[in-house]
């Protein structure tokens, strides 16, 4: 097995087999589906899976890779985690790229540093080093390390 290439980001996992033919069961992290379009590659267990065909269903995919013909190898992958490379989308807000970001309100208040960003049903939160949860939908821009939010009035009261 190789080593994990750097700079790859975490976009899903492996979570069991269905069938007997090979095909997997997978959970996305990432709200982009064009990570499981035929054609595309994910790393898991030191190498490189590509994906030759994928479905959607109710609340997980079902994948089938290259080279995992059977129940038997895909029992191999069972709960792994997949990683990719990060997609170049200028207009998209990154998890990889808001922690460690400064969080400035538009008036230039200082807030304190993104440490993590929190899965939230309503909507994702950006977690600061003060403790203070922040939800994305108060994010107006990201540049160079810097998050630029508009919250309501008392929201960090």
């Amino acid at each position: 097995m190789s080593e994990q290439p750097a700079g790859l980001l975490e976009v899903g996992r492996i979570s069991r087999p269905h069938g007997l033919g090979g095909d997997v069961y997978v959970d996305l992290s990432t709200d982009r589906s064009e990570r499981l379009e035929p054609g595309s590659r994910l790393w898991c267990r030191g190498q490189w899976l590509t994906i030759t065909g994928s479905t959607r269903q109710p609340q997980r995919w079902l994948v089938r890779f290259a080279g995992i013909a059977d129940r038997t190898a895909a029992e191999r992958f069972t709960n792994t985690r997949l990683y990719a490379e990060p997609i170049d989308d200028p207009e998209a807000l990154w998890v990889h790229h808001l922690i460690g970001s400064e969080i400035v309100e538009v008036d230039g208040t200082v807030r304190g540093r993104c440490v993590a960003v929190v899965d939230n049903p309503a909507a994702d939160l950006l977690e600061l080093d003060s403790g203070a949860l922040v939800p994305v939908t108060f994010v107006i821009s990201f540049d160079d390390g810097v998050v630029t939010i508009d919250p309501p009035e008392g929201l960090f009261e």
